[in-house]
């Protein structure tokens, strides 16, 4: 099983698709990373051999950020919205929709499930 950037790669995929588990890496940074690597995108993850997965690794380190230091510096670039107070701070702040979505009757994924807004019950007065 191959390890790159502390993620195990899936056995049995091409390794192509199984460059996409690791967080940061899409479909078409992986086919660049294998590209430069030299080697075949159709290969199975369990028949990389280990110069291979040290290629690849190694273009991984020095070219993309991964993982950790990719979550950390979204997650400081949020938080540096929400401290010099701009309007898409004030939308993450509020975890409502950033880029410009209706927010009126959708955006419910943001907002979670909806609120029960509390009716009260008419009384009847009898008529004589």
């Amino acid at each position: 099983m191959a390890r790159i950037a502390g993620v195990d790669l899936p056995k049995n995929k091409r390794i192509e698709i199984a460059l996409t588990y690791i967080y940061g890496i899409g479909r078409s940074t992986a086919q660049k990373v294998l590209q430069k690597a030299g080697v075949d995108f159709n290969i199975k993850t369990d028949t990389l051999s280990a110069s291979d997965v040290s290629k690849i690794r190694e273009i991984i380190d020095r070219e993309q950020k991964v993982e950790g230091d990719l979550r950390k510096e979204i997650s400081m670039n949020i938080k540096r919205l929400m401290d010099i107070g701009s309007y898409r701070g004030l939308r993450h702040r509020r975890s409502l929709p950033v880029r410009g979505q209706r927010s009126h009757t959708n955006a419910r994924t943001r907002k979670g499930p909806r609120r029960a807004v509390m009716t009260k019950k008419r009384t009847e007065t009898p008529t004589v």
